[in-house]
């Protein structure tokens, strides 16, 4: 479980550097470093729905204690 916990973790870390970046800047990191175009298009949304499910992890974890 803290893997798990720690892998969500950095994934928040990452989706919330992102979003910051995005909205400063309206430059998205995760897309640019991962392939933006039509055929990679995939790669960055697996990692935007990991980063969800990080947070819904983390969310869970907490409310348990």
């Amino acid at each position: 479980m803290k893997t798990l916990n720690t892998v969500a973790y950095w994934l928040i870390v990452i989706g919330a550097l992102n979003w910051g970046l995005v909205g400063i800047f309206k430059w998205d990191l995760v897309a640019n470093l991962l392939g933006g175009g039509d055929i990679l298009a995939v790669i960055p949304r697996i990692v935007y729905t990991l980063v969800g499910l990080a947070a819904l992890v983390s969310i869970f974890n907490t409310s348990e204690k």
